[in-house]
């Protein structure tokens, strides 16, 4: 299958994204998780800082900050913005931490109808946290880092304009060429938003904390299908509302997140889980983005979901995203199936790999991007998030095999330079 060829002028990513092969041949690349654990320079800003995960995520010159990282350090194609799934969660004022080595935990679990009751009073932006901060603070935090971001990597029209892309602050040339090499000709990077799709974040209420299983989730989903509904369409709403926020901030393009829903039978995912995913793609599709002028293209990713990925793109996604335990091959024959049929798809490439000798993992990003040409548009990306122990110069070795670039690959090879 042969898609037309693309004005060089848009990010590959975008072309990508809208199902077209972009002119100059380029197959685009990011990460999951790309912004964060695995890089010093993070772990050194964090430390600085001494803030938790979530007060980072709302401190707009930290977030900004940790979102660039990547793009300068590895060349991506695309920045994804620093933040977290249970983000919305704490400015809609519910008690919500994460606690290392553990992941996201409740103060109160919600496991009856009351307390679903009780949940769905609170709305995105209102009242206060338990720092005494208001919600609606936190929202102008997220629209605030966003826009940095978007100031550093520039836009269609500050591309058209010499000079007026250049990032703000001292940054070493490295670091120059990094942000070069993500922009491309294009000579702008686009931000991807994200959210966490309603049944993750209801299986995080519900259980209170990671679960192997889901057992409390999925027996509140058929105990109780009121409260169910009730519960599913407030997360819906909120995690809609978040990514809305994130593009009409200047993201161009959004992933909603679904870890856990390769839990569920394909029954219960098309009727109790998938109509609420759908909600919130008609939110986000809404949004219209001031960076391109334009609604943006929706990618819909989840773990052990190959047995819905069609059901997945019938929710309304633009894209699929495919884990590491699906092959694209196979992935683009079940979306076969879909409603709307095949449309562009983005992975899948294991996260093991990363470890593996150079000789193996650079012949899997050929294959990876060799399978991607099936598809109408092909992103390429790891089949789940970066490792935290994933040595950088390893991805931008990745990144400069997917894009072909033997002088990106020059640089991979003499290493980061350390600016923090």
């Amino acid at each position: 299958m042969t898609a037309p060829a693309a004005p060089a002028a848009s990010p590959a990513i975008l072309e990508a994204l809208a199902g077209r092969r972009h002119a100059d041949g380029r197959t685009p690349i990011w990460f999951m998780r790309q912004a964060g654990r695995s890089l010093p320079e993070y772990r050194s800003l964090r430390e600085r800082a001494g803030v938790s995960m979530l007060d980072a995520c709302l401190d707009p010159a930290l977030a900004a900050e940790v979102t660039l990282q990547p793009v300068r350090r590895h060349g991506v194609d695309a920045a994804v913005f620093f933040s977290d799934i249970m983000v919305p969660l704490r400015l809609a004022g519910v008690g919500v931490r994460i606690e290392p080595g553990v992941g996201p935990v409740m103060d109160a679990p919600v496991r009856t109808a009351d307390d679903v009751a009780r949940l769905t009073e609170h709305r995105l932006g209102e009242g206060s946290g338990a720092d005494g901060r208001s919600n609606a603070e936190g929202v102008r935090a997220i629209e605030q880092a966003v826009r940095l971001v978007v100031r550093e990597l520039g836009s269609p029209v500050a591309a058209s304009e010499p000079g007026s892309t250049a990032p703000g602050g001292a940054l070493s040339e490295r670091a120059l060429a990094g942000l070069a090499e993500s922009r491309g000709e294009a000579g702008w990077s686009p931000v991807i938003g994200f959210g966490g799709a309603p049944f993750t974040l209801a299986a995080y209420l519900v259980e209170g904390r990671p679960s192997r299983d889901h057992l409390a989730a999925r027996g509140l989903m058929h105990a109780d299908p009121a409260a169910w509904d009730r519960l599913m369409t407030w997360c819906a709403e909120l995690t809609g509302a978040f990514i809305a926020l994130q593009v009409r901030a200047g993201a161009s393009a959004a992933q909603l997140f679904d870890s856990w829903a390769g839990s569920l039978r394909p029954a219960d995912y098309r009727k109790k889980v998938a109509p609420y995913s759908a909600r919130v793609l008609d939110v986000a599709r809404e949004a219209v983005s001031p960076t391109t002028g334009a609604r943006v293209p929706l990618i819909h990713f989840g773990t052990g979901t190959a047995r819905i990925l069609a059901d997945m793109r019938d929710a309304g996604a633009d894209v699929v995203g495919v884990d590491d335990r699906t092959e694209i091959a196979e992935a683009l024959d079940a979306l076969a199936g879909s409603l709307t049929g095949v449309g562009p798809v983005q992975g899948n490439l294991d996260p093991a790999l990363l470890t593996a000798p150079w000789e193996v993992l650079g012949d899997t990003v050929d294959r990876a991007v060799e399978e991607g040409r099936r598809a109408p548009g092909h992103v390429l990306n790891l089949g789940h998030g970066v490792p935290p122990t994933t040595d950088p110069d390893v991805l931008t070795r990745v990144v400069a095999r997917a894009h072909g670039s033997a002088d990106w690959e020059r640089a991979a090879l003499a290493g980061w330079d350390g600016i923090a």
